[in-house]
């Protein structure tokens, strides 16, 4: 067959596909979300985070400190114990009106005891109360012996043997140790405390300075915790010897300030860091809260809230005796926390 002859086979040209229109139901075609680029921002956030908080504490925090600033802020918690008198223990009680305040003590009220910017006297003035003195200056909270002794008569003028007269009447002893001292205010001072109503009393306020620590007076005895030779085991016996004679008259402690004891040598120790053989006066301190605390009775902190290691410059006029300005912060201090709302009328 010649070439010329032959059919020739054509191949249909095939006509381009169309794609098909989508669908008028209203639905797009799903949206593919590709995983690996996902992962990759979250490294690249992630990275940025890191970066940025790197930077951030490499760069560090302004300081506010100033090395040229001074205060005179006492950084620590004040341990004030302020417990009101339980209304049960006024029953039977006949109320006279009048707010009448007992103080008990040694320097701290009997010094300056005449002048208006005596403790005793401040009291009286910032809260309108009637305040009797009985403080003898050098007396102590402790006994320095287990019974009495004429040798050392002082004792007579301790804490436990000016409660015991004070509930059963008996001031032999104690006249007898005034009449022994040389100090013109010891007499009339045990007169006023025999002639004394004690019904008519409200409150008894209690502070000795750190005489008990300098003198080395134990500060308790763990096997006898009334052991009147013993710091703590005096105030014990003297406090619980008031609320059982006398329930409805209010106590109050003010614990000692700082003060500093005197070496051999002459030399000031600070009462906080020298343990004289019984512990620091921060640890007589403690005691002090704790036979408080045991026995229901309010406690002032001045040992920190008051006159301290940071302030006691401007508040002493020696290692443990106060100036006018300090004896009226402690006043101030007691209306405070025992008379509120004085204290803000001020």
């Amino acid at each position: 067959m010649n070439q010329d002859t032959e059919k020739k086979t054509t191949v249909p040209e095939a006509k381009p596909q169309k794609t098909p229109a989508p669908k008028k139901d209203g639905h797009k075609p799903p949206l593919r979300i590709n995983l690996h680029i996902v992962f990759l921002s979250l490294i690249i956030i992630t990275v940025a985070v890191i970066a940025f908080k790197l930077y951030k504490w490499n760069k560090g925090v302004p300081s506010d400190y100033d090395p040229n600033f001074q205060t005179d802020a006492f950084d620590v918690e004040v341990l004030d114990s302020i417990i009101p008198l339980a209304p049960d223990k006024l029953e039977g009680h006949e109320d006279d009106g009048v707010t009448t305040i007992l103080c008990l003590g040694n320097d701290p009220f009997s010094l300056n005891r005449e002048e208006a910017h005596g403790l005793a006297n401040q009291i009286a003035a910032k809260s309108g109360a009637t305040v009797y003195n009985g403080s003898f200056t050098g007396s102590t909270i402790s006994a320095a012996h287990p019974s009495y002794n004429d040798g050392y008569w002082m004792d007579a003028l301790s804490l436990s043997y000016l409660a015991k007269g004070l509930c059963t009447g008996d001031f032999e002893q104690i006249l007898a140790a005034a009449y022994y001292s040389y100090d013109p205010d010891f007499v009339p001072t045990v007169e006023m405390l025999q002639n004394l109503d004690m019904n008519s009393v409200d409150i008894i306020c209690i502070m000795y300075d750190g005489i008990d620590y300098i003198q080395k007076r134990p500060s308790d005895d763990p096997n006898d915790p009334h052991s009147i030779v013993a710091y703590t085991g005096a105030l014990r016996t003297a406090i619980e010897a008031f609320q059982e004679t006398y329930p409805f008259i209010r106590i109050v402690v003010m614990s000692h300030t700082f003060c500093h004891s005197i070496s051999e040598e002459g030399n000031f120790q600070n009462g906080d860091r020298t343990d004289l053989g019984n512990g620091t006066l921060s640890h007589y301190l403690q005691k002090e809260l704790d036979v408080t605390s045991d026995c229901g009775v309010s406690w002032i902190d001045n040992f920190y809230g008051s006159i301290n290691e940071d302030n006691y410059l401007n508040y002493m006029t020696d290692y443990i005796h106060f100036n006018a300005e300090g004896q009226e912060l402690l006043a101030r201090r007691f209306v405070e926390c025992i008379f509120p709302d004085k204290a803000e009328a001020k």
